[in-house]
C-alpha cells in the first residue's frame, strides 16, 4: 500500500483502501462492501462504498502503479502480453456497458458487461497490467442512457481490439519492453491490430478462425485448406507449457507465409494429440524464430484464463458493486489482490478509449 498511498487525497480513503485489499485477500466465503466492511469492523458498508463511488483518489495512477509493481517483480525479458476480454452475468439493463452479448463466463449469450484485460505474463508468474471496459455500439448510440450512467458525451465507441491496442500502446509508452502478444481470434482476425502491433515492432501469434485466408507463395488459402495439406513428416511433439496435469503436448506444424511488408509472417497450427482438432495462429516476428518459440508465445495465451481463476475465485474479481461510470465496476476489485499466479495488483480504472473517462 506503500506504493500507492500519494494516489489518495485523505488519509481515510487511503486507509479504507488497505482494508478493502487485505479484505480480497481474505478467506471470506463472498467479497463484497458489506462483507469487507464487516471483517473491518465497520458497522455498515457504507464507507467502502464512498471508497469505490464518489472519494478522491487517482485511479488511472494506481494503475500505473500497479503495472510497475507487476513488471518490476516479474520481470522476464521474453515476457509475453496477452490480450483477452471477460464478462459477468448481469441481470438489470443499467449497470454501463451490460447488454445481451457472448461471453465466455457463462459460454453463451447472456445479459452481461464485458471488458478487456492485459496480462503481463513470465516464467516467473503473471499478472493483470491494465484493462478497459467495452462499451457496446448499442450504449453509445443512445446518449440519455450514457449520460444516466456516469459516461460522458465524449465517449466514443472502441471495439475490442481497438481497446487492446490502447492497453498495449500504454505499456510501451510507460518504458516497457516485451517482444511478443497473444491473443484468441477476435484479436487475431483484426488487421489494424495485427499492423499496429508489426509498426511497433512486436512479434505476435494469434488465434485465427479456419476460415482466415493467408497468402502463401503457391496462392491465397483458408487455413484448414493448408492444414489438409500439411505432410505427415511436418508435425512436431511439443509443449505448449504445463498446466494442472503436466505438460501440455501438442502436434504443430508451421507454413510460411509471403507478404509485402517487412518480417517473418507464418500459420502456425497445433492438432490436439487425442481428438485430431485443429487451431490456428497467425504469427508475425522481426527475424525467423524457432517453432519451438511460436508455441510458447502460442501457449502463454493459457495464462489470461488462469488469470481471471485466480483473481475471481480468491479476489472477487467477479463481485460488482455500483453501476455507475466513473467508477463503474469498481466493485470489481479486478486486479488488485497478490496471489500465486497474479501477484500483485490495485483497483480498477476502466476507459472506454480516448478521450477517456475514469472506472475504478
Amino acid at each position: 500500500m506503500g506504493r500507492i498511498a500519494g494516489r489518495f487525497a485523505r488519509v481515510e480513503p487511503r486507509q479504507r483502501a488497505g482494508q478493502l485489499v487485505l479484505g480480497l485477500l481474505s478467506d471470506l466465503p463472498r467479497k463484497n462492501c458489506w462483507t469487507i466492511a464487516e471483517r473491518a469492523g465497520e458497522a455498515n458498508p457504507h464507507g467502502m462504498q464512498h471508497l469505490l463511488c464518489r472519494a478522491s483518489w487517482n485511479a488511472d495512477a494506481v494503475r500505473d502503479d500497479v503495472r510497475e509493481y507487476v513488471v518490476e517483480h516479474l520481470h522476464d525479458q521474453e515476457a509475453v502480453l496477452v490480450v483477452d476480454e471477460t464478462g459477468d452475468v448481469k441481470k438489470g439493463t443499467h449497470t454501463v456497458g451490460v447488454q445481451r452479448q457472448y461471453t465466455g463466463t457463462a459460454g453463451r449469450i447472456e445479459n452481461s458487461q464485458v471488458a478487456v484485460y492485459l496480462v503481463y505474463a513470465g516464467a516467473r508468474g503473471h499478472a493483470a497490467v491494465d484493462r478497459e471496459l467495452y462499451v457496446p455500439r448499442s450504449w453509445i448510440c443512445d446518449p440519455d442512457r450514457c449520460r444516466a450512467a456516469g459516461l460522458g458525451d465524449d465517449v466514443v465507441f472502441a471495439t475490442k481490439p481497438e481497446l487492446a491496442r490502447t492497453m498495449i500502446e500504454r505499456f510501451l509508452d510507460a518504458g516497457h519492453h516485451v517482444g511478443w502478444v497473444a491473443g484468441d481470434e477476435v484479436y487475431g482476425g483484426n488487421p489494424k491490430l495485427r499492423t499496429s502491433l508489426e509498426e511497433r515492432g512486436l512479434g505476435y501469434v494469434l488465434a485465427v478462425a479456419c476460415s482466415a485466408e493467408v497468402t502463401t507463395k503457391a496462392g491465397k488459402f483458408r487455413a484448414d485448406t493448408l492444414a489438409a495439406r500439411v505432410p505427415k513428416r511436418a508435425w512436431q511433439k511439443l509443449s505448449a507449457g504445463a498446466g494442472a496435469k503436466g505438460n501440455r503436448f501438442y502436434d504443430w506444424a508451421v507454413i510460411d507465409l509471403t507478404e509485402p511488408s517487412p518480417g517473418h509472417r507464418q500459420l502456425l497450427i497445433r492438432r490436439n494429440r487425442r481428438t485430431g482438432e485443429l487451431a490456428y495462429y497467425r504469427c508475425h516476428s522481426i527475424s525467423r524464430v524457432p517453432l519451438a518459440t511460436l508455441v510458447r508465445v502460442a501457449g502463454s495465451r493459457w495464462r489470461v484464463e488462469e488469470t481471471f481463476q485466480t483473481e475471481k475465485g480468491l479476489a472477487g474479481l467477479d463481485e460488482h458493486q455500483l453501476r455507475r461510470y466513473p467508477p463503474g465496476p469498481a466493485g470489481s476489485p479486478s486486479p488488485c489482490s497478490p496471489t500465486p499466479s497474479s501477484p500483485s495488483s490495485g483497483p480498477t480504472n476502466t476507459p472506454a478509449r480516448p478521450p477517456t473517462t475514469s472506472f475504478r
